[in-house]
């Protein structure tokens, strides 16, 4: 092989193995902002709350899961 394809290789490995890390940051990250939501909150149920229909908190916890989100892509 030459050089080129070893290298354009070499970065296609290494773009993939970022998305990878990637992935796993966001859903173990998002996974323990929900869970310190949840422990903040105690005195709420907020799945069953979504569950019964209630929109005011289905916007609280996509608004929770879209600046953690956002605060992750910056930082990913």
């Amino acid at each position: 092989m030459n050089e080129e394809i070893k290298l354009t290789l070499w970065q296609f490995a290494r773009s993939f193995g970022w998305a990878i890390v990637a992935a796993i940051s966001f859903a173990f990250a998002m996974g323990l902002a929900i869970k310190v939501f949840d422990w903040l909150s105690r005195g709420i149920d907020e799945w069953e709350e979504i569950k019964k229909g209630n929109w005011g908190v289905a916007i609280i916890i996509a608004a929770m899961i879209i600046s953690v989100g956002l605060v992750l892509y910056k930082v990913i």
